[in-house]
């Protein structure tokens, strides 16, 4: 969206060209040509600070053109200047006029103080603020959501939202305005990456509270744990399962029953009951395996996981800590600010009703006390500022981390589940080797062979009986 004051350009005094002006004569002493952001020239009187758009006489007593009267333009243009002279030096701004005071819209300008001396400009760490004064006249340059308002002694105060806001505070964070901010890149946009999507807070499921995207991640991690807890206590529940069944299967191959069975069948039976006993020593293996690679492997994982844990959620939640504690010391610097502002206006007034020493005084001292607000409130947001960009710092390295731990817990369980899968394999394979030989003695019984081996063996004589004779 465009911005409504268009691009900043910094007032700029012109040179007067052959025939550019009304009788191409030089101008009165003290006056200087300015010409303003919109392309219009004015006039500025560098002795009484006075300001016009129409051109003055060279002439003594010649009258201004009819209709001619001071402008729009504030008294106190030179501060306008001195200020967006401030703005330039943090990359550009927008200037306005409004009556007696001048606006220097810059978003990246936090709190202006005001000094004394001429074209004075001092900044605060991290360039979040200037202040100036030119001719012995204090400005006022405050932040007012992304503009700074220059404001002369017994200016009205500034309305707190002049222009659209470049930035709105929630939970303490600050973001960029949804109707002015850029189109931001993502720090990882081939991928759906933690740190690029957990910056806000949420509303909680039951809408009473709002919970932290960090913690959001956190949570995630935390009933990953979970289910890794839980998928350790189904292995051993397994293994319980295996090791039952083992022993049932040993006991089971003791078993004598059938033990008479004689022949071919009789030697399959008792391979079967054999097999029993190998299949048994198979599954107890198996228990074994399941307990050594894969449920110690996930309660191992899941208590380092949880220390990580607890590491990352203290680190986070103490930087938020601070930076909540930051915020609070701006808006009370704020509050402060705003204080001294009213008391200094109300002094200018007095002094508008009644000149005494005794006023300007007091003036005098309002204003160092507003300056030192200033000062206190660009101090407190460069700190909160500082807090603000150690916190992002850590956010993205943390998201990063537990998004690295997270990718390792899942390929973790898949490796281990697959070697669940592996051993039951082996487990089935093994059984098939106990149960083949079965096989192949059950292929060999033969109930011919079995009947002449019992003949053989329990016959009582081959002579059949015949009829009695008389």
């Amino acid at each position: 969206m465009e911005d409504p004051l268009g691009p900043w350009q910094k007032p700029r005094k012109v040179t007067p060209q052959p025939g550019e002006d009304s009788l191409n004569c030089p101008l009165p002493p003290g006056w200087q040509s300015y010409m303003s952001p919109q392309g219009h020239r004015y006039y500025v009187n560098t002795f009484t600070n006075e300001t016009t758009w129409e051109r003055p006489s060279s002439v003594p007593g010649t009258p201004r053109s009819p209709g001619s009267q001071k402008s729009a333009v504030p008294a106190d243009s030179a501060l306008c200047e001195c200020a967006m002279q401030a703005a330039s030096l943090q990359g550009g701004g927008q200037f306005e006029a409004a009556g007696s005071v001048q606006y220097c819209r810059n978003s990246e300008l936090g709190l202006v103080g005001s000094t004394m001396g001429r074209s004075r400009f001092s900044g605060s760490g991290g360039l979040h603020g200037y202040s100036a004064s030119v001719d012995g006249h204090s400005a006022q340059l405050l932040d007012i959501e992304g503009t700074v308002a220059v404001v002369s002694p017994g200016s009205p105060r500034v309305p707190r939202r002049l222009a659209r806001e470049s930035s709105r505070t929630i939970n303490c964070v600050t973001f960029p305005h949804p109707d002015t901010m850029q189109e931001q890149q993502l720090l990882k946009p081939t991928e759906w990456s933690y740190c690029d999507y957990f910056w806000a807070d949420k509303k909680d499921p039951q809408g009473n509270n709002t919970v932290s995207g960090f913690e959001i991640l956190l949570q995630k991690q935390l009933k990953g744990k979970q289910m890794q807890k839980e998928m350790a206590e189904f292995v051993r529940e397994r293994i319980k399962i295996e090791e039952e069944y083992a022993k049932n299967l040993s006991k089971l191959s003791q078993n004598s029953l059938a033990a008479q069975e004689e022949g071919t069948l009789g030697e399959a039976w008792a391979q079967l009951k054999k097999s029993l006993a190998d299949e048994a020593e198979v599954h107890l293996k198996f228990s074994s395996k399941l307990q050594s690679e894969v449920e110690k492997p996930l309660l191992n994982f899941r208590e380092n996981f949880k220390k990580d844990m607890k590491k990352y959620d203290h680190h986070i939640a103490d930087l938020r800590k601070q930076l909540a504690s930051r915020y609070t010391a701006v808006e009370k610097a704020r509050k402060a600010l705003t204080e001294r502002q009213k008391d200094l206006e109300m002094k200018t007034q007095q002094l508008e009703i009644k000149l005494s020493n005794k006023t300007e005084e007091e003036i005098k001292k309002a204003r160092r006390k507003s300056t030192q607000a200033g000062d206190d409130l660009m101090r407190c947001v460069d700190l909160y500022n500082q807090a603000q960009s150690k916190w992002f710092e850590e956010m993205v390295t943390s998201t990063l981390e537990l998004e690295r731990l997270e990718v390792e817990r899942v390929e973790m369980i898949r490796q281990h589940l697959c070697q669940y899968t592996q051993l039951r394999h082996e487990t089935d394979m093994f059984n098939q080797s106990t149960i083949e030989p079965v096989d192949q003695l059950l292929q060999k019984v033969e109930p011919a062979k079995d009947r002449e081996l019992w003949v053989q063996e329990h016959k009582t004589g081959d002579i059949r009986p015949v009829d009695m004779e008389i």
